[in-house]
């Protein structure tokens, strides 16, 4: 299985997989409205906005286990992601990222990050999982790890397909 083919659903409710996104570069992020780290979407806006046009798209995945920072329905979600940070980026229905029940795109994206990028675990809202345009993930980058931080890799794999000679660490 891979990438295309998990079935996700948006935020709106519509039940669909990953396949419209074929081609592209993907940016893969859980997301939570009340972290103190919630400030990221307005990173990851400016790099949707930015890179949108050479096929970079930011997906966005809401979950309520780290801290229950992310109490509110689907429809409050996007509420709240609209007006406050004018977000505009593909985001999907609130699941779980890890433990038993946790969505199998995240089981699969934590799986298939190669060393050195791989943490093993997604240890809080904002974890950013980078995917190339043939549905690979390349790299896995700290919950911490600032939008801006990730565009030369962005950046690296629109023009050479492939990320820099000089690796960062997962932790950056």
């Amino acid at each position: 299985m891979g990438i295309y083919d998990f079935e996700v659903t948006t935020i709106s409710g519509e039940d669909t997989t990953l396949a419209a996104y074929k081609g592209k570069t993907l940016l893969i992020v859980n997301t939570a409205s009340a972290c103190g780290l919630t400030p990221h979407y307005k990173g990851l806006q400016h790099i949707f906005e930015t890179y949108q046009s050479e096929g970079v798209v930011v997906l966005g995945f809401p979950c309520n286990q780290f801290g229950s920072q992310e109490q509110g329905s689907n429809e409050e979600i996007a509420s709240f992601c609209e007006l406050n940070y004018a977000v505009t980026f593909p985001m999907f229905a609130k699941i779980d990222v890890k433990g038993e029940n946790a969505h199998p795109l995240f089981k699969y994206l934590l799986e298939e990050v190669p060393a050195p990028y791989r943490t093993g675990e997604i240890e809080w809202n904002f974890v950013k999982f980078l995917v190339d345009k043939e549905g690979h993930v390349v790299k896995q980058y700290s919950a911490r790890t600032e939008p801006a931080d990730i565009e030369p890799d962005l950046r690296s794999l629109i023009t050479t397909g492939g990320l820099g000679a000089a690796p960062n660490t997962v932790n950056d």
